[in-house]
């Protein structure tokens, strides 16, 4: 657990420091040299996803795993790298550092350049977002980020180190990189987009007791029964939870009408208010986010106490 707790500090005071050299960028390169040999050698799509998926996450899991495993007699080493890795797993800080600028813009009245700060943290189009809308985009993505950003490698940090969060982190990569609905991808990014949705099941139903926590006693009981009955709405299996937790917590409404590479999507409303979004609404999305982080490691300390 020190590893995990030295990993969540480091991300809280340092985010992701651009001259530190950082293994997901690393991780996007060869999924990048990776496509291209694969849809060179291999027509069939699909299956060169599949294997491009596997040979990523295996290849990962399995260099970090022996790579950590030289380093046992290594003092201080066999310490500060797993921590490090975990670290590099870990994006609250950046997540709180983009949605922020986001806020700023607003603030100044800027929406064209809101629109531009926001486009770096979603993938859909933000061109034509009014402010509600930058407002809700910005939101859903600090809530869905939440799980892929910490949640869930903290998860996997627990059950198999630095080496297993790891892996998860590729698989969270070759998602954003490849699982896109596009002509392009559909085929090739099928296994990428259907492992993530495998990897975060678990993760992201651990919001189910953790964030009527984190959103506080007042907001407990409303925020889990919007999770129970708006959740399912969404149209992916884990993205739903934390956004109707989100909506719920901040008494707003998320979902609508958004457009992904000029294809509208008009997906489910989440969350019971009617109250208008608005830019302090980013601010108390990430002050729940980092609420919920605090819970997570306190609970994951307890569990690993007791077990």
């Amino acid at each position: 657990m020190n590893t995990i707790l030295t990993a969540y500090i480091l991300d809280l005071i340092w985010g992701d420091p651009q001259w530190l050299p950082h293994p997901v960028k690393a991780i996007g390169k060869l999924i990048d040299t990776g496509e291209d040999f694969l849809r060179y050698h291999i027509k069939n799509l699909r299956l060169g996803g599949i294997i491009l998926t596997a040979a990523i996450t295996l290849g990962i899991y399995l260099v970090t795993h022996f790579a950590l495993g030289f380093l046992t007699g290594y003092g201080w080493l066999k310490w500060i790298v797993p921590s490090l890795l975990i670290y590099f797993c870990f994006s609250l800080r950046s997540l709180a550092q983009a949605a922020d600028k986001v806020f700023y813009e607003l603030n100044r009245g800027n929406l064209s350049a809101a629109r531009e700060r926001l486009s770096h943290m979603v993938g859909r189009d933000t061109q034509t977002l009014d402010e509600p809308g930058i407002i809700r985009a910005c939101v859903e993505s600090i809530a869905e980020n939440t799980v892929d950003g910490f949640i869930s490698p903290l998860f996997y940090a627990i059950i198999g180190g630095a080496p297993l969060a790891l892996a998860y982190k590729a698989i969270n990569t070759l998602d954003s990189m490849i699982a896109y609905k596009s002509a392009h991808y559909k085929e090739f990014g099928w296994a990428a987009a259907r492992l993530d949705d495998i990897a975060n099941y678990i993760p992201a139903r651990l919001l189910y007791g953790l964030l009527p926590i984190a959103a506080g006693t007042d907001k407990a009981a409303t925020v889990w029964h919007i999770m129970q009955r708006d959740a399912d709405k969404h149209p992916s299996p884990n993205s739903g939870i934390p956004e109707a937790g989100f909506a719920a917590a901040l008494a707003i409404q998320l979902g609508g009408m958004s457009s992904y590479q000029g294809q509208a999507s008009d997906k489910p409303l989440l969350g019971g208010a009617e109250t208008q979004p608005e830019a302090v609404h980013i601010k108390q999305a990430l002050r729940l986010m980092y609420r919920l982080s605090i819970w997570a490691i306190i609970l994951s300390v307890l569990l690993l106490i007791i077990f």
